[in-house]
């Protein structure tokens, strides 16, 4: 079987420790702390959050398959016989992609717009593998009542909420998860958590303590949906956990290499089509500069004091200060090796657009 090298980063992704039993690793992704309040708990923090990604403690399918699956030069080999499978269903851009479970027309929707057998996927058809029913997905131990800390990868930086959901009593792994197999309420809502580290890098993540549902065992699934509060795009996830006393430790992963890079590149340009007193157009194309296929790009830079965007076309906007950052399109994000998308903008105010420096990643 072929493989496809997620290659042209320079980031690393956080090793996993060797094995301390057949076949299984330990990662302590979670750690008891104080005695927080039950069900229902919301969270508040002191500074906003800067997402776009996927639950790191527990890990979530695409995370840990990615763990499973990545070499040492990059490679996509996976070892996991789900995170095979999901290979198999679509292909290694997902391993590469492994942050970008999203719905940019989600607005922090559930039962009733992601259909039932599409929670892990979130109803986006590039991830359809992640969401294939089997109960040997990578699988992280926990003790059902514990006070944990959770992490959610912040490959890039929006402002949001979680809303931590897990399946009800008699969950079946084997069996497609439909939204009456999920508790109705979640039992954790964590309002704009702490941002840790650089965005862009592996390391990047928010942080939160919450208490884990009480009165659980065996296996079940705890999905995250992530919403952000300046657009209606909305992150889904899923963990396979088991409550059976552990902390944290996650098994059913393969140790692929120490150092392997983060996925994919992009590049920008842009040119002024257009000008008079007071203000401009500009047209800015991005390019997977990258040896793998990506799922999306993101754009962002720093107007000049004085301007602001008037309007924008073939791409999402989200604008801080003076600070813009455009995201893909649904239908322009999509780009292999060498594609690239192009979106225009206008701009009010003096001053022309030649001091101001974008910068590109995949997203």
């Amino acid at each position: 079987m072929s493989t496809t090298s997620c290659l042209a980063g320079l980031a690393k992704r956080p090793r996993l420790p060797h094995p301390t039993r057949s076949r299984a690793l330990l990662l302590t992704l979670l750690a008891p702390l104080t005695t927080l309040p039950a069900l229902g708990l919301i969270l508040a923090a002191s500074t906003p959050a800067s997402a776009h990604g996927t639950p790191m403690k527990p890990g979530s399918r695409t995370f840990l398959c990615r763990q499973d699956a990545l070499t040492s030069t990059g490679e996509i080999k996976p070892v996991n016989p789900a995170c095979k499978a999901a290979r198999q269903t679509g292909g290694t851009t997902p391993f590469c992609n492994w942050f970008s479970v999203l719905r940019s027309d989600g607005a922090g929707r559930t039962r009733g717009f992601v259909p039932d057998g599409r929670l892990c996927s979130g109803g986006n058809p590039h991830f359809t593998g992640f969401g294939l029913a089997r109960d040997d997905w990578p699988v992280t131990h926990l003790t059902a009542g514990a006070t944990v800390d959770f992490s959610y990868s912040a490959w890039a930086a929006h402002p949001g909420w979680f809303h931590v959901y897990v399946t009800k009593d008699g969950y079946d792994p084997t069996k497609p998860l439909t939204w009456d197999e999920m508790e109705d309420q979640p039992f954790l809502t964590v309002d704009h958590p702490p941002l840790n580290g650089t965005p862009g890098t592996v390391e990047a993540h928010y942080s939160w303590t919450g208490k884990l549902p009480s009165n659980k065992s065996g296996r079940h699934i705890i999905s995250m949906v992530w919403q952000r509060s300046d657009s209606t795009e909305t992150f889904y996830s899923c963990s396979d956990v088991t409550f059976d006393g552990g902390n944290g430790e996650v098994t059913g992963v393969h140790d692929p290499g120490n150092s392997p890079p983060p996925p994919g590149t992009c590049t920008v340009t842009r040119r002024t089509t257009n000008s008079w007193n007071g203000g401009y157009q500009s047209e800015v194309t991005a390019t997977n500069s990258g040896d793998v296929p990506m799922l999306g790009w993101m754009v962002d830079w720093t107007l000049p004091a004085g301007q602001s965007v008037a309007g924008l076309w073939n791409g999402n906007a989200t604008y801080t200060g003076q600070d813009v950052m455009v995201h893909n399109a649904d239908w322009n994000g999509s780009l292999a090796p060498g594609q690239s998308a192009t979106f225009g903008y206008v701009v009010q105010g003096s001053g022309g657009d030649g001091s101001a420096t974008l910068a590109c990643q995949v997203g």
